[in-house]
């Protein structure tokens, strides 16, 4: 099992700055990857950013602003969000992917609020 928990969240105004961190505890040397998704009020869950294998993969509308980092040695993985836009409001969720026995496994965070204003 392993327990990702967000931080970070917060009101900021369009144009503005946040961090986001997601800690992991438990079996994290089964950790394989890991990311970020948001889900907006009425919409579905949709990817942000993911780090994994040595690479990055971003959505297309967060290329160029937002920048994902893990430091793997504190089990935390970060998400640097610069120029917000008030579109980028949403609840911010952190994913670890877990390979055991060949079988993946998702754990999910709990979400942290992310309000952008105009």
């Amino acid at each position: 099992q392993v327990q990702p928990v967000e931080s970070g969240g917060g009101l900021v105004q369009a144009g503005g700055s946040l961090r986001l961190s997601c800690a992991a505890s438990g079996s994290t040397f089964n950790i394989n990857a890991m990311g970020w998704y948001r889900q907006a009020p009425g919409k579905q869950r949709e990817l942000v950013a993911t780090s994994g294998g040595g690479s990055t993969n971003y959505a297309d509308s967060v290329k160029g602003r937002f920048t994902i980092s893990r430091d793997n040695a504190k089990n935390t993985m970060y998400l640097q969000m610069n120029s917000l836009k008030p579109e980028d409001t949403a609840v911010y969720y952190c994913i670890a992917i877990g390979v055991v026995g060949g079988y993946e496994y998702d754990y999910w965070g709990q979400g942290t609020q992310v309000t952008v204003s105009s």
